[in-house]
């Protein structure tokens, strides 16, 4: 940990604050984690290694507390079902299955440690597993590709657990998820959806029974109805059916008992997060009487334990402030958790959260919480008399104060998704900034996820508009409150932030610099082009293609370059399969038309989201650097430049 803080503090220029919390250490050693499994007495996670190309590793904490590494190079435990993958892994007896990202197969590991694989096909996919013991099968989602990415099947598939082969269950509809079968084996539970709806649109319940041979009877929907998203349906230990629904406008629980649906606890908070990735897990049963959940309200997420019977929600006390996948075995619980002054760790604690045990940390670095801007959760007006929400990070730095009468530049962050939120988990990435005096907002526009159904919804149509309002006047409110230097804002986001972001620079003469990172410019072309399961992503978003082919082209940034008049930074992975390389190009050429500053960082091997460590040092560093010049602070650290093209010229010429 860095040692005592300087007496004196220099003044300085915001964004020149020379700050201990530099690219190397963000990514030095930083790993993420993806999935949490209990075995018997084994304790089970996925870790991302970004020092490893983003390879994923399954890893194992056994019985008598001894960690090993089950999977090891060149396999990488990751799939890619509906390109965002998760739940790449199963596990049962110690015996681990799971999908390897390079060829798509499903292999197979033995308590011996030998791996085999138990699939031949590359364009089968395979994610979101169950063993079926009792007939010797991997049970999940299988998505085929053999015909077309656009058009791929998706089915749920018993895959035979000696390698003689696979079966499809459940085939039909668009989308499947969250297969899971009953604890005395005779049934399967399943998630399943169509276009265009996204699973947090319109989902529906379905149970099957399994009949001798193995394949599912008596397929019955036995919830869900318009406009109401189902998700995570478990088992209780006692065969009773549980899930979350948003029929309340807030995701619940709730069960089916003797055929009627029934909600265990109500409450304006949500009990999980939308469905972009399989594997979630945001309860689990202690026994069949007693629920261990993580939940969200305000902004903030929460432990708890609710009893099945009486419906009472009891508080789990815990140092953290945000959780998921929840898994115990009755007796521990399981679960990653994060905080404002804490890395992402897997944690386990006995039922009522006494004697937390950290099994691991996504980063071993030791952080001087003096130099650690603490999340503030804010309030804003925006747009037709609402209120939007953010989370607030101002300039820290014990070693530094700004000139008398200096306002900080601001960074608006705009999140993914859209439908996901902004986390106060402490990250460094975030407090690379407020270290150096830049004060960073993350804003939770209409349509983030935390604030019910009804704030979802705002997004409806609305893209391009809601976002973008709500990123420009979080922005203005900051600056009229006197927190930030309003001629200095700027805005920066990734995959559907990076949409928001370009939309904001084009449509809004609020900022005064921007950064996209792989964000759409042009809807049109990606409406067309990307993968299935966001193929129709934008018909709530925006409208159906082609019939609203006009609300695509009035909102896409590429179409409206005449209104640009501030500079530009780009970053994109050139094996992007969600938002291909060319949403870049096609805004990066424009920009130079006009002469307007533009810098264009583009990485191979990179798809949607940066995994490599030295590319994503590579954009940190020449983001800041990119704003430094524009906004005239001298960084305090010898980063290496950025090209940017016209930045010497005059705009327009």
């Amino acid at each position: 940990m860095w040692g005592g803080t300087q007496l004196a503090k220099q003044t300085a220029q915001y964004g020149s604050w020379k700050s201990p919390i530099t690219s190397d250490l963000i990514v030095q050693g930083t790993i993420s984690f993806e999935q949490v499994l209990v075995d018997g007495l084994d304790i089970y996670w996925i870790e991302s290694r970004p020092a490893e190309g983003g390879r994923s590793v399954v890893m194992r904490q056994n019985a008598s507390g001894q960690v090993e590494e089950l999977t090891p190079q060149p396999f990488n435990a990751r799939d890619r079902v509906h390109e965002y993958g998760g739940g790449a892994v199963a596990i049962r007896d110690g015996i681990v299955y799971f999908s390897n990202f390079a060829d798509n197969h499903l292999y197979v590991r033995d308590r011996d440690g030998n791996i085999h694989a138990l699939t031949q096909d590359s364009k089968m996919r395979y994610a979101d597993g169950q063993i079926d013991v009792a007939r010797g099968r991997w049970i999940g989602v299988r998505e085929d590709h053999t015909k077309s990415d656009i058009f791929a099947e998706n089915t749920i598939v018993a895959v035979n657990t000696d390698g003689s082969g696979e079966t499809v269950l459940v085939s039909g509809n668009d989308f499947y998820a969250f297969p899971r079968i009953s604890p005395d084996g005779t049934q399967l539970a399943f998630i399943t959806w169509h276009h265009p709806n996204m699973p947090w649109d319109e989902t529906e319940l379905w149970t099957g029974k399994f009949a001798a041979d193995g394949t599912l009877t008596d397929l019955t929907k036995v919830a869900g109805v318009k406009n109401e998203s189902i998700l995570q349906p478990k088992w209780a230990p006692n065969g009773q059916l549980y899930y979350i629904s948003d029929e309340s406008n807030w995701w619940n629980i709730k069960r089916i008992t003797d055929g009627k649906l029934e909600t265990v606890v109500a409450m304006d908070a949500e009990f999980t997060s939308p469905n972009w990735a399989f594997g979630q897990s945001d309860y689990d049963f202690i026994d069949a009487s007693t629920i261990i959940c993580d939940y969200t309200q305000n902004g903030k997420w929460y432990l708890a334990q609710i009893d099945t019977q009486s419906g009472a929600l009891k508080p789990v006390a815990s140092e953290y402030t945000s959780f998921s996948s929840i898994r115990t075995d009755g007796e521990r619980v399981v679960f990653l958790a994060g905080s404002p002054t804490s890395f992402r760790v897997v944690v386990t604690t006995n039922v009522d959260g006494s004697n937390p045990t950290v099994l691991r940390k996504s980063s071993e670095v030791q952080v001087d919480p003096d130099y650690l801007s603490i999340p503030e959760s804010i309030e804003f007006p925006t747009e037709n008399g609402k209120t939007a929400h953010g989370i607030y990070y101002r300039p820290k730095n014990p070693d530094f104060t700004a000139p008398e009468g200096e306002k900080p530049p601001l960074l608006v962050h705009v999140h993914g998704g859209p439908t996901s939120a902004a986390s106060s988990v402490l990250s460094l990435s975030t407090q690379y900034w407020t270290s150096r005096g830049v004060a960073v907002l993350d804003v939770n526009y209409g349509g983030s996820t935390g604030y019910g159904r009804e704030y979802r919804d705002r997004l409806k149509g609305q893209w391009g508009i809601v976002d973008v309002d709500d990123a420009a006047n979080g922005a203005k409110y900051l600056g009229e409150q006197g927190e930030v230097d309003a001629n200095r804002l700027a805005i920066a986001g990734g995959s559907a932030g990076g949409y928001t972001t370009l939309a904001a620079l084009t449509f809004r003469d609020v900022f005064n610099a921007g950064a996209s990172h792989f964000g759409l410019s042009e809807l049109e072309v990606f409406a067309q082009e990307t993968h299935k399961f966001e193929s129709r992503y934008m018909d709530s978003l925006l409208g159906p293609y082609p019939e609203a082919k006009d609300v695509y082209f009035n909102r896409s940034p590429i179409n409206f370059t005449n209104q640009l008049s501030c500079p530009i930074a780009f970053f994109q992975g050139l094996d992007d399969k969600i938002v291909p390389p060319n949403q870049a190009e096609l805004m990066v050429e424009a920009l130079r038309k006009k002469n307007l500053p533009v810098a264009y960082l583009a990485f191979e091997g990179e798809g949607h989201g940066f995994r490599r460590a030295e590319n994503i040092k590579r954009a940190l560093d020449g983001e800041f650097y990119f704003y430094s010049r524009v906004f005239g602070f001298t960084p305090a650290d010898d980063i290496e430049p950025i090209h940017i093209e016209n930045m010497d010229a005059e705009p327009g010429k």
